[in-house]
């Protein structure tokens, strides 16, 4: 996995479960791999997959049964769209929205775009 530098390499992690956890790889009460395993796979510390799975159980994302490892909530998929949809009509929208009005870009333009994407 390729890290940037504008977000902590625990919550690009913790993003990338979220993302496996959206397309299906990860189900509720599937086993996820352990914290070792995680690391040695995406070639981080050993910590920094704790940080991740910490933040995610804060989260209510996973959970951990001690002594057998960690697996994805029952509600785990939508928190994550709740989330993830709050932020992008946070985040994303409004800077999209005026970059459309700088351009001269219609929402009939944008729609059109979207049907043929």
């Amino acid at each position: 996995m390729t890290f940037n530098n504008d977000k902590a390499i625990y919550l690009q992690m913790a993003d990338r479960l979220c993302d496996e956890i959206l397309a299906g790889r990860y189900k509720a009460d599937d086993r996820i791999p352990s914290v070792r395993d995680y690391a040695v796979t995406l070639e981080v510390n050993t910590n920094t997959a704790v940080k991740t799975y910490e933040h995610l159980g804060r989260e209510g994302i996973i959970y951990n049964k001690r002594g057998i490892g960690y697996f994805v909530a029952a509600e785990a998929r939508d928190l994550i769209l709740q989330r993830r949809r709050e932020a992008f009509r946070r985040q994303t929208l409004p800077e999209l929205f005026r970059q459309m009005r700088l351009l001269g870009i219609g929402i009939d333009e944008i729609g059109r775009a979207w049907e043929n994407s």
